[in-house]
């Protein structure tokens, strides 16, 4: 028989320890850091990428032709040279950076203060290049290389793990950069941590919520594509949305799949030319950016939140094939090396699925197709549908689409299952077989040994 809680007693024991109240302040003012350092990033993309449009509407956008290629060009070098742990999304260095086997110098390799900066600092040029970016996984990076920077000040009896703060971190990028709290909790069990740790998830939440906050106090309580006018949903609508959540799954998992081949080493001939000629090879796929961006009027630059804003407007003229010339220029941006994520683009390129279906049956709800497209192409490439659905449903205040969005992001994320494997978790063993298998001498410098790009 348990007994009942003696509340006085439990009153006295967590008032009677101050070594834990000084270990939660320190835990809640990291992650105030980490909070003003996604805001402070997201200042930075967007400023960055104001000015490529700037560059891009200069003389009828020829420079790019020139600037882009070069700027990707000089990314990279300095990503592998200074900063290799930096390159990519961010998410697998932080599911990587998890396990338990690792020692501290193995594990600043994937997550540091260092990195972080370095993060933040290339991943701005990445949007000056207008590359096919976004910036919600590279936060995720960002905000646990500050929280886990807490854990020097925790002895070896703390309760605080640095699991704990790398999910707290993690999950709190993830708040930070979508204005979305609940979404970041979701995602710290769903894709960052499986589970939570029981005697530490209140002070996780709470680190998620102030960071959440943070962004909140800067760009206001709105969601991050407004409120979306959905007319109400009959049988009619069944079809099409079936339609966009099928075609989401397999295009997400063919964009995981190769994703996934792309960035593991496979030894397909171009891989072996990117490994040998790493710089000569960004240049390349920068100039084909660059083109294919030119052949949509600049659709396909930058995370695609404008267009997505359009689309939920039904402002938007979309070049017929958006959503292919969009897939191509995420996965050339990422395949090149450059720091930077894929959550903001998959979201554009589901949009563009739910649109063209829209177009393609004449159906008058739009705007909930180009949402359920949204949650269900990001669910079918990492996989993670309560995380894809609760992201958007935020994002578009589309709380009476719930079930819409639920159900096309899990139909979804089973089609991608079946085409290919968990990409983030896949990137994450990569990465640290190569880390384990190969540990740096004290002597080396942390920017001489390039990781692989995730």
């Amino acid at each position: 028989m348990h007994q009942e809680p003696d509340f006085i007693q439990n009153l006295r024991q967590e008032f009677g320890d101050g070594w834990r109240w000084i270990e939660r302040c320190i835990v809640l003012a990291y992650a105030v850091a980490a909070g003003l350092c996604v805001v402070g990033f997201t200042m930075i993309a967007e400023a960055a990428f104001s000015w490529f449009m700037r560059i891009y509407h200069w003389q009828g956008g020829w420079a790019v032709l020139l600037w882009t290629p070069c700027l990707t060009a000089g990314i990279v070098w300095a990503t592998r040279r200074w900063a290799p742990g930096a390159a990519g999304s961010g998410i697998p260095q932080v599911m990587a950076a998890q396990e338990t086997s690792l020692n501290d110098q193995q594990r600043s390799r994937f997550v540091s203060l260092w990195l972080s900066v370095s993060k933040i600092s290339l991943a701005g040029l990445g949007f000056l290049a207008g590359l096919s970016i976004g910036r919600e996984g590279p936060s995720v990076q960002v905000a646990a290389g500050v929280m886990h920077h807490a854990k020097r000040w925790f002895g070896p009896r703390s309760g605080i793990t640095s699991h704990a703060l790398l999910v707290a971190g993690g999950a709190a990028g993830i708040a930070a950069a979508f204005n979305a709290p609940l979404a970041g909790v979701v995602f710290a069990i769903e894709e960052l941590s499986r589970k939570l740790e029981s005697r530490a998830s209140g002070l996780i939440i709470a680190a998620i919520v102030l960071a959440g906050l943070m962004g909140v106090s800067f760009f206001g309580n709105l969601s991050y594509f407004g409120r979306i006018q959905v007319p109400g949903l009959g049988w009619d609508a069944l079809l099409p949305g079936i339609c966009v959540a099928l075609s989401c799954g397999v295009l997400g998992g063919l964009f995981a799949k190769l994703m996934a081949a792309s960035l593991t080493g496979a030894p397909e001939r171009l891989n072996r030319l990117r490994a040998r000629f790493p710089i000569r090879f960004a240049a390349g796929g920068g100039l084909l950016i660059a083109v294919i961006g030119l052949a949509t009027s600049g659709a396909t630059f930058g995370a695609g939140s404008e267009e997505v804003k359009h689309m939920l407007a039904g402002q938007a003229e979309m070049p017929t094939l958006y959503v292919t010339l969009k897939f191509i220029a995420t996965w050339l941006s990422a395949w090149v090396g450059v720091p930077g994520g894929i959550f903001a683009p998959s979201l554009s390129i589901g949009a563009g699925v739910g649109h063209n279906v829209s177009l393609l049956m004449g159906s008058d709800i739009a705007p909930a197709l180009i949402a359920m497209g949204m949650a269900a192409f990001l669910a079918a490439v990492t996989q993670a549908p309560l995380t894809a659905f609760i992201i958007v449903m935020e994002m578009v205040d589309g709380h009476s689409m719930v079930l819409s969005l639920m159900a096309a992001a899990m139909l979804a994320s089973l089609v991608s299952r079946m085409i290919a494997r968990p990409l983030y978790e896949t990137l994450a063993n990569y990465m640290l077989s190569q880390v384990q298998g190969s540990t740096p001498s004290k002597e080396e410098e942390p920017g001489q040994k390039s990781l692989p790009s995730p």
